[in-house]
């Protein structure tokens, strides 16, 4: 196990009927509130109604900006930036997923940038960048997927160069989340399943990783893995069922705050490697990762394949026998690819219309500023293209 900091301020407010205490969380960083969200479901189902309701009780001065799309695009990020400069905004609200999340830390902390900085420029080279300062950020969430409600993380999309990168700081992490899972309960079957995929992932990614003696995070990532395994499709026949949307939703924040990957380092090849097809053809994340996943695992394997009998026997049940290693292997990544088209994702480019004209192109933009991806194995421009055509 490494030596490792563990650090998240997040304040978690979990559970039905929170959202009435959006106003006197939001209060306690001042008066001028932007509310960010996304196309408007939170209009149709009541959260937008909630939250307005809370926040003019606390006596807040509210101004709004929707329109985030999944993919956040850097425009609406500058957009926000305008505002926020020009009505002195003190918290940034955040109200929906990942992507209004990922945008409204990327508002934040743009908003503090001296002045000709451009935002743009964190995100396309610096990536782990130190983010000196920025707007406090609360949280209403709505949709299980990113775990950006109490992470480090934000990825935008510049939609003019179909690239789409991350920022990473300490800085920019929330200092509250509230979480309902009764919003959930109208959630698109789609988007459900994406969330899943895309809280598998960050499970995964921090599962594989070439660091020994760290059990008990091994057994967390397990556990939470077969969570996920479990719940999303009941989830998906019981979408009003309170139980199974409460165990995504906080399953969801615990993979992604940073917790289950201490001790070791995690690979996230997988998610660079996908940020290229949701770049280039805005695919959803979550269908992007349930497609790039499987051909990752199938190219690497064989750098550690106990990593993945491990994986095999406490995740999937397999129960082959341990000599037969490939067998093993095969079984997991066979049960991988049943669960995501259980839950009606693709693991394939061809069941996304992708075809294989730009994966060179991809392959080539994904080393843009990196010596390599991933850690479990090192990749380069040749074995990214590779993954690219076991997905095909």
């Amino acid at each position: 196990m490494l030596n490792f900091t563990y650090y998240n301020p997040t304040r978690i407010i979990f559970g039905k009927g929170t959202i009435s205490q959006v106003g006197s969380q939001a209060a306690g960083f001042g008066t001028k509130v932007l509310l960010h969200y996304g196309s408007g479901s939170i209009k149709k189902n009541g959260v937008y109604d909630q939250v307005t309701a809370s926040l003019k009780a606390a006596g807040l001065n509210v101004i709004e900006l929707g329109g985030v799309v999944p993919n956040p695009r850097l425009s609406l990020v500058r957009e926000g930036i305008e505002i926020c400069k020009r009505e002195g905004i003190e918290l940034i609200l955040a109200v929906g997923g990942g992507s209004v999340i990922d945008s409204a830390k990327a508002i934040g902390f743009g908003s503090c940038l001296p002045e000709g900085e451009d935002v743009w420029d964190d995100y396309y080279m610096k990536g782990d960048c130190t983010v000196k300062e920025t707007l406090p950020l609360g949280v209403v969430l709505t949709i299980p997927a990113a775990g950006s409600e109490s992470s480090t993380g934000t990825v935008i999309t510049n939609a003019e160069k179909g690239l789409k990168r991350a920022v990473n700081s300490e800085t920019i992490v929330a200092k509250f989340a509230i979480m309902d899972p009764e919003t959930n309960y109208t959630l698109p079957a789609y988007q459900t399943a994406c969330g899943a995929s895309d809280i598998l992932a960050h499970l995964q990614e921090r599962y594989f990783t070439m660091e020994q003696h760290n059990d008990l995070s091994d057994r967390l990532l397990e556990s939470a893995m077969r969570n996920v395994i479990a719940n999303a499709p009941l989830a998906l026949r019981h979408p009003k069922e309170y139980r199974y949307r409460a165990e995504l939703m906080w399953t969801g924040t615990i993979a992604h705050n940073n917790l289950l990957d201490r001790g070791r380092i995690g690979d996230w090849a997988s998610h660079d490697i996908e940020h290229e097809l949701s770049g280039m053809y805005d695919i959803a994340h979550g269908a992007g990762l349930a497609i790039i996943f499987p051909a990752w695992m199938k190219y690497v394997h064989n750098t550690n394949i106990d990593r993945f009998i491990q994986y095999a026997i406490r995740v999937w049940d397999v129960s082959l026998p341990v000599e037969d290693k490939e067998g093993v292997f095969t079984a997991a990544v066979d049960r991988l690819e049943a669960f995501y088209r259980s839950i009606g994702m693709p693991v394939r480019l061809s069941e996304a219309d992708i075809g294989p004209e730009n994966l060179r192109k991809m392959a080539e933009t994904a080393m843009i500023g990196s010596s390599h991806l991933g850690n479990f194995k090192k990749l380069y421009a040749d074995d990214i293209e590779k993954i690219y055509r076991l997905a095909l």
